[in-house]
This record gives structure tokens, C-alpha cells and sequence, in this order.
């Protein structure tokens, strides 16, 4: 049996379609990096909920993610996850509930996201008590901080006795750990950034000790400065929407706003079930992106149409083999590929 399973396993099987996709996007996601480029992730959709950490947060420590884009929602779920790992419930026959199920599923004070729910009591107000006496003492001391800053210091400031969830498979602790940049666009769209406003109103806390999105944009162009030093910084995206749309455009921005010199995307890739239709932005085919200057036409390029929750763990897996035996993972891929 291969040392390098995952990977043997994709370069074998791997040949036509989105499969060919998957593969052609690892073996050049390894090459970039490699040579020591970075990489770039935005994720979207409910990827914390579905515990792409088991393999994100391996990733981030093994160094083959240098900075991130996230909705605030996979924020918080990230921390959700490491605290309440054991009040979550899972719906597998969720396409046969009915309005009454779910109504029932409210009512027990669980909010389901697709096949599993969070437990309201035990993530959200849990987490509440906690980073709310962050937002009155920065309102107090008029200190302001991004939006992630919070997250980073609250999950570092958890005492491990009462984590729930696997630490090595959270992947909010091990970016903190790391101090990885990270951007969350539209954090205002999350749970937390709902309580935020509410406290806000209230005249509990002020608006202004979080970041703004365009504060977010600003730091941006020095982290992309840093991170396409080299060889360059890839991109590769998880579903669509504010994730990855607010990152990518950092390249043009630079460029004919603020008028500097910047390198390209040196990759992209884009794991995504949303199908190319009129107007659609998630659904749009990276050739578009050369149109706005956020990628060229020697960019490498990969869309891979399918579950990222399937694709992503096998991508990350056998990146993580590549990364443990560089030596042994060229030897094969000169073998398979051949």
C-alpha cells in the first residue's frame, strides 16, 4: 500500500470531468506552493457547521494556507464547534421534514443548517456572556479592533477544560495560533454580528469598535503586497457570494485606485454547485475574471462543479501528504502522470 494513499488514490482514479478538475487543481495548488508560493482561501457557504476543520485546521498549521476570507457565520460555527460540539444534532432525512419538524426543532432551541443544528443555549448565548464584556471594555477604553480580532483573542482565552469539539480540528484556533490574515466581509450577516447591532442599539457597546469593510479592504492591500511577495499568492475559493468577491478584487484596486504596481493571482481555483446563468457572479467561469483584471490568461485556472464539503477534505488530505513527504509525492506524480 502507498505511503501517499489520498494522493495515489486521486492520481490513479482521477481522470475525466470534475474529477480530472479536482486532480490537475491539487497537483498545481502543490507546484505553487512548493516553490514557495501562497495560498489564499475564501470560504463560504456553511463549511465550519460541516466541520471542514477536521482537515482545515491541519492545513493552516502545516503551512499551506497563508491567509483567509470568511463569512462571519463560519467564524463564530468555527468557535460554535470547538464549545458546543455536543449539543449539536444532525438531521440526515432533513429533505423529509416537514414545516411542523421544524417548527418542533425551533422550539427546542436548535437552529438546523441543512442535516445539523446548532444548539442556541449551548453555542450562541454560551459564547455571548463571553464576548460581549469584550465589546463594552473596547467601548469603554474607545479601543477598535477588526471583527476577527474579537474571535482570535476570545478562542485562545477559552479554558480547554470545557472544549467540546477537538481543538486540533478547529480551524478559528489554529488560524489564531498562527496569526493568519484573514478578511470577513458583511460580518453584519451573522449571528453574532446581529447580537453586535442589538447591543448597539441599546447603546450597550459602540458601532465603532469594530472595523469597517472598507478598514478590512485597506489592511488588505499590504497583506496582498506581503503575501504575493515571490512567486506569488493563489486563490482558491470555496462557493461564492462576499467571500470570495471581496478579496479578489484587492488585485485591480490596487492597480487602478490606488495606481501601484501589484502582481496577478498567481492561481485559482473555485469549488462551487452554483451553474453558470445570466449574471450569476458564483456561477460566472474564471475567464470573466480576466475582464476586470483580477486574473490573466496564463493564470492556471480550475473550477471543479461539486460539494466542497467533498472535494475540499480530499484536496487538503492529500496536500497534507504532499507537505510530509514532498520527495515521495514528486516521485509518484512523475509516475502516474506519466
Amino acid at each position: 500500500m502507498s505511503d501517499l494513499p489520498i494522493l495515489d488514490f486521486v492520481l490513479t482514479n482521477y481522470k475525466n470531468f470534475n474529477s480530472r478538475a479536482t486532480r490537475d487543481a491539487l497537483l498545481a495548488y502543490w507546484a505553487h506552493v512548493e516553490n514557495g508560493g501562497k495560498m489564499f482561501w475564501a470560504v463560504a457557504g456553511a463549511m465550519s457547521s460541516a466541520q471542514l476543520g477536521i482537515t482545515l485546521a491541519p492545513a493552516i498549521r502545516a503551512g499551506l494556507i497563508h491567509g483567509m476570507s470568511v463569512t462571519g457565520a463560519n467564524l463564530e460555527e468555527s468557535l460554535f464547534r470547538l464549545v458546543a460540539h455536543h449539543g449539536y444534532k444532525d438531521f440526515p432525512e432533513y429533505r423529509y421534514l416537514t414545516k411542523q419538524d421544524d417548527t418542533k426543532i425551533l422550539n427546542d432551541r436548535m437552529r438546523r443548517v441543512t442535516d445539523t443544528s446548532i444548539p442556541e443555549d449551548e453555542a450562541f448565548r454560551a459564547v455571548e456572556k463571553d464576548i460581549v464584556p469584550m465589546w463594552k471594555n473596547a467601548s469603554a477604553e474607545n479601543k477598535r479592533r477588526f471583527w476577527h480580532e474579537y474571535f482570535y483573542e476570545l478562542i485562545q482565552k477559552i479554558d480547554p477544560k470545557i472544549h467540546e469539539g477537538n481543538p486540533d480540528e478547529c480551524w478559528l484556533l489554529a488560524a489564531a495560533k498562527a496569526k493568519l490574515p484573514i478578511v470577513v466581509p458583511g460580518y453584519e450577516d451573522s449571528t453574532f454580528g446581529n447580537v453586535f447591532t442589538s447591543y448597539v442599539k441599546h447603546g450597550d457597546v459602540s458601532a465603532s469598535i469594530s472595523k469597517s469593510g472598507i478598514e478590512y479592504m485597506a489592511a488588505f492591500y499590504d497583506q496582498y503586497k506581503e503575501l504575493s511577495g515571490g512567486p506569488g499568492v493563489g486563490f482558491f475559493q470555496i462557493g461564492g457570494g462576499i467571500a470570495g468577491d471581496f478579496p479578489i478584487c484587492v488585485v485591480p484596486s490596487i492597480k487602478y485606485d490606488l495606481q501601484e504596481p501589484v502582481k496577478p493571482w498567481a492561481y485559482f481555483c473555485q469549488i462551487s454547485d452554483s451553474t453558470t446563468s445570466y449574471g450569476s457572479y458564483s456561477g460566472a467561469t474564471p475567464n470573466e475574471k480576466i475582464t476586470w483584471d483580477k486574473l490573466t490568461e496564463t493564470t492556471p485556472m480550475f473550477v471543479i462543479e461539486s460539494d466542497a464539503t467533498i472535494v475540499a477534505p480530499l484536496i487538503l488530505r492529500a496536500l497534507l501528504e504532499c507537505k510530509q513527504d514532498p520527495k515521495g509525492a514528486n516521485a509518484l506524480i512523475q509516475k502516474r502522470m506519466k
